[in-house]
């Protein structure tokens, strides 16, 4: 088997960094940024606290820029390279629930986006009924799966008309939200806990959004030009991200002033729809769906990818058809048949992001440790003698069940979810991460004495 089977072909390595940002940037330039920024200050935290926890929270995206400046170097999509790590079949478990979280994930975005579209028509008085709502679902679906037949340099150049597009609209209900805000009570804000409220936060924001997006980083940086330098890669990938989403997160702070509901409320599109001028209307929906769109296609082309690397090797057209089925099945029972089914739907997506987090790192620190020297192709390959890499597997096990014993949310509490822990399941996140770093450099240790 040559390298070309696992490596990036050298004539698709068409990215440049430009493309890059944008399409970071248009992945997290979403309207949840504002929620996201509201969430922070309900951990009763000054103005100058959340915006700090802000700022430290998009920057965690320093992870996927890692990951993608490994992906560039290798040549090697996300969970190609996962395989030295975890070896052949140890890797299919987490490569598993990577797929099952970008697959969840992208439902829900295509329902959230659906029930956006459907209330964008009606500022403009085009009736609510069970048929435009189901033609909504299919305009929004279809977009999605419109980009499955494109390439990553074509997909590279939409995302980057989408970053100028639903940017610009972002920014002017920005202002409009600035202009409505209520500084003084923002400066009045009293500080709170830098261990139980700061903290929190800022792992709110890491798991929601950093850490979600680290297993689809290396499948961007390997299609990077290869004269790219690293640094370039890693820059592009984490400033791309982070730049829109702590600007969104500030506004959000301030948007809070407005609409102290924000945080809590089970719709909050309608919340901050209630924050603008009426004439703004069609315009607030359609950057609020626009904005998802790009998040979408993120998610369902790794999705892909994904599946083609647990060993389901189909055609490009079979995993279109079938990643659209399961997803079109999913937003149909929930938009028609059970609208309860998606908050339990998310408590499973945290579940998983609580075993992502944990993968990572064992990732990162197996990179630094081991490969110093570049991966082995031999271990990336299907075939690859290596089943098991033990050290690997047993870290993220421990990890993971680490994480749980600190988790607590409303579906399920760990042992250990008391203090800071108690009803904050994102700190799990941040506990699965340090574990495994730990376990990995204690197994290395073992093994260099042996």
């Amino acid at each position: 088997m040559d390298n070309e089977f696992v490596k990036v072909p050298e004539k698709d390595k068409t990215l440049s960094p430009e493309k890059l940002f944008y399409n970071w940037f248009a992945a997290n330039i979403g309207i949840m940024g504002f929620v996201y920024g509201a969430i922070i200050v309900s951990y009763h935290l000054s103005f100058w606290q959340s915006v700090t926890a802000a700022l430290i929270g998009a920057l965690t995206f320093a992870i996927p820029g890692w990951v993608a400046m490994i992906g560039q170097r290798e040549g090697v999509t996300t969970f190609k390279m996962s395989r030295a790590t975890f070896g052949t079949h140890g890797n299919k478990i987490p490569n598993f629930m990577a797929w099952l979280n970008m697959v969840g994930w992208l439902a829900v975005n295509v329902i959230t986006g659906t029930l956006l579209f459907s209330a964008m028509l009606k500022t403009i008085h085009v009736p609510q009924t069970g048929f435009t709502k189901f033609i909504c679902l299919v305009v929004f679906a279809g977009l999605v799966f419109l980009s499955g037949i494109f390439k990553e340099d074509t997909l590279a150049k939409i995302q980057t008309w989408l970053s100028w597009i639903f940017g610009g609209l972002t920014l002017v209900m920005l202002i409009m939200f600035l202009m409505n805000a209520n500084w003084g009570e923002a400066f009045a804000m009293k500080p709170g806990s830098w261990v139980t409220g700061w903290l929190p936060a800022v792992a709110f924001i890491a798991a929601g959004s950093s850490i979600s997006w680290s297993m689809a980083a290396a499948d961007w940086g390997a299609y990077v030009h290869p004269n790219t330098k690293p640094s370039a890669t890693f820059w592009n990938t984490t400033l791309g991200a982070a730049t829109p989403l702590f600007i969104l997160m500030a506004g959000g702070v301030l948007l809070s002033t407005i609409s102290p509901s924000l945080a809590s409320a089970s719709d909050p599109y309608q919340v901050m729809y209630g924050a603008i001028p009426g004439w703004f209307g069609f315009l607030y929906f359609l950057v609020a769906a626009g904005g998802i769109i790009p998040q979408c296609l993120v998610s369902f082309r790794s999705a892909r990818i994904n599946l083609s690397t647990i060993g389901i090797e189909v055609s490009q057209k079979t995993s279109l058809i079938l990643h659209a089925v399961i997803i079109i099945l999913i937003s149909i029972y929930v938009l028609f048949i059970s609208g309860d089914f998606l908050s339990n739907f998310e408590l499973f997506l945290n579940f998983l992001g609580i075993c992502l987090a944990s993968w990572v790192a064992i990732f990162l620190v197996d990179s630094v440790i081991y490969r110093k020297n570049g991966y082995d192709v031999k271990l990336m390959e299907p075939n690859s003698s290596v089943h098991y890499n033990w050290p690997g597997i047993i870290s993220w096990i421990i990890a993971t069940i680490f994480g749980f014993l600190f988790t607590s949310n409303a579906a399920y509490r760990g042992p250990f979810a008391h203090g800071i822990f108690e009803n904050n399941s994102s700190l799990a996140v941040f506990v699965s991460g340090i574990a495994a770093i730990i376990v990995m450099f204690i197994k290395s240790s073992d093994k260099q004495e042996d």
